[in-house]
């Protein structure tokens, strides 16, 4: 999923205090001859607060190890995401499937005025004042993706500069 972006900086999870969030576990059913076989999928989001945050799903006959799959595959999946005091740079859209979620950076206070999955990854990534709104599908999978697609386009001001050759206060003032 990470192909498409830019500038994504990827994280090895060594020396990272990573905290993990269940995002949701679905029951599958598959209809054999000998019966209805049962199994579990789990998505969960790890990351440490700090602007550090992967995801992964998990799947198993039963739900612990399924949720230890997860984990496993989010901490293989970690990316750094630029935070400008706890909230973000800039507004951003972000769309996975039929799941669209649209991220507003928020003034000291407000909170993580999210819902459901979002939320899980907001907070999983450190972000406390931020406004969001989750469009479409709400189908945990994809609004999870959705969220890291408009995450991972987010740029800081001094990678701006940077791209462009010019410096930091030239970007504010023009």
């Amino acid at each position: 999923m990470m192909q498409g972006y830019k500038n994504v900086e990827r994280v090895k999870p060594s020396g990272l205090e990573l905290v993990d969030r269940l995002v949701g576990v679905q029951r599958v059913t598959k209809v054999t001859k000998g019966g209805r076989a049962f199994g579990f999928s789990a998505i969960v989001v790890v990351g440490d607060g700090n602007g550090v945050v992967g995801h992964g799903l998990g799947k198993s006959k039963d739900v612990a190890s399924a949720i230890a799959k997860a984990i496993e595959d989010a901490k293989k999946n970690l990316v750094r995401i630029p935070i400008l005091e706890a909230t973000l740079p800039h507004e951003q859209k972000g769309k996975f499937g039929g799941a669209k979620v649209f991220l507003k950076p928020a003034s000291h206070g407000t909170g993580v005025i999210a819902g459901g999955a979002v939320r899980h990854v907001l907070e999983s990534v450190g972000i406390h004042d931020v406004l969001s709104k989750s469009q479409g599908s709400s189908n945990p999978h994809n609004v999870v993706k959705a969220t890291f697609d408009a995450l991972l386009q987010l740029r800081s001001a001094a990678s701006i500069a940077k791209q462009r050759g010019i410096s930091l206060e030239k970007v504010f003032n023009g």
